[in-house]
């Protein structure tokens, strides 16, 4: 065990349309259950669809929300809820790809006051604060640097890592600069200095990456982040 925790069960809301298809959708329980095992929790999980959530009252109960991959969501509104939810609610959240870039759209929206913050993938008007990478990041695995001393390296336990990706969309440069002048931080960085991971510091664990770290579990091996998310929900 890693360490005493205030809770044994948790219930975790994976947010997101699930597609038995998606690698990802096929990684995130046994990613889940290796992080319950080795923490000695029971981790109930349910996949909600986005369009089952329509106010934050279909949320209640769970002790960790994590927003999958796999958009466009059928229902980004619902998916926005969800975030918002529990960046208000202090609920450990996880965000990954899709997860990762729709927390920023609810972010720029709802606390720097960019009413108009769009997705290009799915806006025709608006800022667009999700735009497309320089270059395609589908089936690609890439290096990340950390910032020290933040929730995603000290999951991690260094500041150098590969992780790998399945997107088209990331943080456009324009809304990059404006990212850090509130609590949402940047934790990740390519090579290239484009952003990859952020975090909320004045929330107990409110994370978002780009690459879809999850996948590990696939292949055997743990999956950092999602250790560090069932330890938050369960203190």
């Amino acid at each position: 065990m890693e360490h005493p925790s205030n809770k044994t069960t948790l219930r975790i809301a994976l947010v997101g349309d699930f597609n038995a298809d998606v690698i990802a959708h096929q990684a995130i329980p046994l990613a889940i259950d290796d992080a319950a095992a080795v923490q000695e929790l029971t981790a109930d999980y349910d996949w909600l669809a986005t369009a089952d959530i329509r106010s934050g009252d279909d949320l209640v109960g769970y002790d960790a929300i994590w927003l999958v991959p796999a958009s466009p969501y059928k229902n980004a509104e619902g998916a926005l809820i969800a975030i918002r939810y529990a960046r208000e609610n202090s609920i450990p959240f996880l965000g990954t790809c899709g997860g990762f870039q729709h927390a920023i759209i609810e972010y720029a929206r709802n606390v720097l006051g960019w009413s108009d913050a769009a997705h290009a993938e799915t806006d025709t008007e608006g800022r667009m604060v999700i735009a497309p990478l320089t270059c395609s990041l589908v089936e690609k695995t890439d290096a990340i640097e950390l910032r020290a001393n933040t929730l995603t390296a000290k999951a991690y336990g260094r500041l150098s890592i590969e992780e790998g990706y399945h997107c088209n969309y990331g943080i456009s440069p324009e809304f990059a600069a404006e990212l850090e002048s509130g609590a949402l931080r940047v934790t990740g960085w390519d090579d290239e200095g484009e952003i990859r991971a952020v975090e909320l510091i004045t929330h107990p664990f409110f994370v978002g990456t780009l690459f879809q770290h999850e996948r590990n579990a696939l292949e055997g091996r743990p999956a950092p982040l999602v250790h560090a998310f069932l330890r938050a929900a369960a203190n």
